[in-house]
């Protein structure tokens, strides 16, 4: 990982950089979007059982775990709006994995 150029980054080793520095990148944000989609479509099957069951304390109990979803997700929304996304290359270089000025001073040799 370390020394290469940001083309090889692989989406991956973004998403870890991602989990382990701050800030929020253009790749682990896609993944949590898939992972929100995913606990949505859970979710929906989880209703339409709780409908079919006939039983409304589940159906309570399934909607406040859809409304705290939902939420959490147009929060985040919110929040990464007003933030923006940071680039992989500056959380490695934050983390001190990805040394862009090293590479250079090889390639010139």
């Amino acid at each position: 990982m370390e020394g290469r150029p940001s083309k090889e980054i692989s989406s991956a080793e973004a998403v870890f950089v991602g989990a382990l520095s701050s800030g929020v990148n253009a790749p682990t944000w896609f993944v949590l979007k898939i992972t929100f989609l995913l606990l949505a479509f859970c979710f929906t099957a989880m209703l339409a059982l709780a409908f079919s069951s006939k039983n409304f304390v589940i159906v309570g109990h399934v909607l406040l775990l859809v409304t705290i979803g939902t939420v959490l997700f147009v929060l985040l929304n919110r929040f990464l709006a007003e933030v923006g996304l940071v680039p992989v290359e500056q959380q490695m270089q934050e983390m001190g994995i990805h040394k862009t000025e090293a590479t250079d001073r090889d390639k010139r040799k």
